[in-house]
């Protein structure tokens, strides 16, 4: 095509009657010298005027198009200035109609079965699986293709004490190994049998239920512990546990110095069906007590579990407290309370000795409930407690629900300590 060659329109172009929007301007073009130039005539100016006026941009001539109804199907858009081809009625009503309803299976999806309601053996060795594991492995590299000597024995002391099991019940441990087997190789599976055997010996005395003497009305039951203990929790499990034996319970929010402590109790009041006698945050805890065995004798209740603020063992201001709601507590009832727990945290190891020391003191605690089991690798610490303390075990803890709490067997325990398969 030759530079003076009219550009053809585009099809936009000539059906609206003007140039195609896209089209870029012709390039101006020089004079090719100066009498050419000056032959080019210059414009009038009513001509420049008329063609830089608002006026002469609104005199082209404008075509409307109409608006497409909201519901209209657009013609495709035309490609390379081909005419749009008219579609048949039925290609048009095809892409109207609307879509078709999802075809949903008559079949219904099967509901995911129920999981299996956990075994307390299941729960109770996963919640000792870090004591065991640190145990057991242990073991089984120290004894795997090794000679036993005194070598030997010395190191297994110093994975029974790093267990927290304590310096005697390692070495009666060590020394129950040792009997009869030196300069001979014994297989971990021997070792780890003579340490559920001895471990189940020391505990067997202490791993007693915990007895509720129905002649006693109500049967006073104060919980005792340091801060974080878990007391509060096993409070609201055993009121649910006694409520399931279809005995009634009474709860005494004696923590006052927290209201968390309050509201709690409260919320396992509520879930088990339990009252609950609670003061405002500060009241006077011995108040609250004696409070709290007037209307469970009035009521005829079963149990009545007194709940306490934590406190070190260290303090003793705090301990003298302790005593007091003791005191108190006796001038309505001189035997009670009927039982004393000391609710021990298994993460703290060697420190539960001091506490049980303190506390028996203070409260006269009758018995032992160790919580999170689940948490430590120095569960060993009950077996070294029952063996320097003898009190009763009658609960211990691996975890948060009302189930994962539940009474002590020593075999169960030590078997579980030992990473062996459940007693037959």
């Amino acid at each position: 095509m030759s530079e003076t060659e009219p550009k053809k329109r585009g099809f936009f172009s000539r059906l609206f009657g003007r140039e195609d929007e896209t089209a870029q301007p012709a390039p101006a073009v020089e004079p090719v010298n100066e009498q050419l130039a000056e032959s080019v005539e210059e414009p009038k100016p009513e001509a420049a005027e008329a063609a830089t006026s608002p006026v002469a941009e609104t005199e082209a001539p404008v075509v409307e198009v109409p608006e497409p109804a909201p519901d209209a199907v657009l013609p495709p858009v035309p490609v390379d200035g081909a005419l749009p081809v008219a579609e048949s009625e039925p290609e048009l009503e095809a892409i109207a109609a609307p879509l078709p309803e999802p075809v949903v299976a008559s079949a219904s999806l099967a509901a995911p079965a129920p999981q299996p309601k956990r075994s307390w053996w299941r729960r109770l060795t996963e919640g000792l699986s870090r004591t065991s594991s640190a145990l057991t492995t242990g073991i089984t590299d120290l004894f795997t293709k090794r000679k036993l000597d005194a070598g030997t024995l010395e190191d297994l002391e110093d994975i029974l004490i790093q267990a927290d099991l304590g310096l005697a019940t390692s070495a009666r441990i060590a020394k129950a190994v040792g009997d009869g087997r030196y300069d001979k190789q014994i297989e971990p599976s021997e070792v780890k049998a003579i340490l559920a055997r001895e471990v189940e010996t020391i505990l067997t005395p202490v791993a007693l239920p915990l007895a509720i003497d129905a002649t006693k009305k109500p049967f006073v039951l104060l919980m005792v512990g340091v801060n974080g203990s878990g007391k509060t929790t096993t409070i609201g499990k055993l009121a649910a546990k006694f409520r399931a034996e279809g005995k009634s319970v009474m709860l005494a929010a004696g923590d006052t110095f927290r209201a968390a402590a309050i509201e709690q109790l409260r919320v396992w009041g509520e879930r088990t069906g339990a009252k609950v006698v609670f003061g405002q945050q500060g009241a006077d805890a011995a108040g609250l007590a004696f409070e709290a065995l007037e209307k469970a004798k009035a009521e005829g209740t079963d149990v009545l579990l007194v709940d306490t603020a934590g406190r070190l063992q260290n303090k003793q201001g705090l301990m003298d407290e302790l005593a007091k709601v003791v005191r108190v507590i006796r001038k309505q009832d001189p035997s009670a309370p009927h039982a004393a727990l000391l609710v021990l945290d298994a993460t703290v190891g060697q420190n539960a000795i001091s506490q049980v020391e303190a506390f028996r003191e203070t409260a006269g605690v009758t018995g032992l409930v160790m919580t999170k089991l689940d948490g430590t690798a120095r569960g060993g610490i009950l077996v070294a407690l029952a063996a320097q303390f003898g009190l009763p075990v009658h609960f211990i803890g691996v975890g948060e629900s009302v189930d994962d709490l539940e009474p002590f067997s020593a075999r169960d325990f030590a078997r579980a300590v030992a990473g062996l398969g459940e007693a037959a």
